[in-house]
C-alpha cells in the first residue's frame, strides 16, 4: 500500500520512506558508537514498533538478541488512556543485560515511563530508549530517550507500525488521517 491507495483517506505525509531509512541508518550508527564492546538486548514493544525494531536491528552492528512485550495503553481509540496492561510479556530474563527499548512512538510518555522502571526492576545494566516519533507537546511525564528518529506535532498518525483501528500500519511513511475517517 501506498499514499494513493489510501485516496481520501489520507490527509498528509509527515516522515517519507526515505527520510525513515535514512535516519535509522543515523541511529543504528549512535547505537554502535554507544554500546561498543556490549552486546545488546533490543526490546521491542508490540505492536507498533515491529516495522522500527525489524529495519534498526539490520542496521545496527553491534551484536544483539531481541525480544518483544507488548503492552497496552491505548484500546481502539486515539489518546493514551495512560492506564498500562502489559499483554505479552519478556521470554528473556534482562538481569545484567544492556536493554534498548524501541518504540515507534512516544506521546505522553506515561506507558514508556512505566515501561523503563519495570525494566529496571528486573536487573537489568542498562535500560536505553530509541524512538522512531515523539510528539513533545504531548509529554505529560519526561522520560529519557537516548536516539529519536523525528519529533512531529501533536497529531495522531498512522503508517511504519502505528494504526488507527488496526488499519494502516503497514504504510512505508508517517502520515495524518483525514478527519473523516475517525470522525475528528
Amino acid at each position: 500500500m501506498d499514499a494513493t491507495d489510501m485516496g481520501q483517506d489520507l490527509k498528509s505525509i509527515l516522515v517519507d520512506e526515505a527520510e525513515l531509512d535514512q535516519r535509522l541508518t543515523e541511529m543504528a550508527a549512535e547505537i554502535d558508537r554507544d554500546y561498543v564492546g556490549r552486546e545488546i538486548l533490543l526490546v521491542g514493544v508490540l505492536r507498533g514498533a515491529i516495522m522500527v525494531m525489524a529495519d534498526l536491528s539490520r542496521k545496527i552492528h553491534t551484536p544483539l538478541k531481541m525480544d518483544w512485550m507488548a503492552v497496552s495503553s491505548y484500546g481502539s481509540g486515539t489518546k493514551s488512556s495512560g492506564v498500562v496492561r502489559i499483554l505479552k510479556d519478556l521470554d528473556n530474563d534482562v538481569h545484567g543485560k544492556h536493554v534498548l527499548i524501541v518504540e515507534d512512538i512516544i506521546d505522553s510518555g506515561l506507558t514508556l515511563s512505566w515501561l523503563r522502571k519495570n525494566l529496571e526492576s528486573r536487573g537489568a545494566a542498562s535500560v536505553q530508549i530509541a524512538t522512531m516519533l515523539r510528539k513533545p507537546e504531548a509529554a505529560k511525564v519526561e522520560v529519557d530517550v537516548a536516539y529519536v528518529g523525528f519529533e512531529i506535532p501533536n497529531e495522531f498518525v498512522v503508517g511504519y507500525g502505528l494504526d488507527y483501528a488496526e488499519n494502516y500500519r503497514h504504510l512505508p511513511f508517517v502520515g495524518t488521517l483525514a478527519p473523516h475517517v475517525y470522525g475528528g
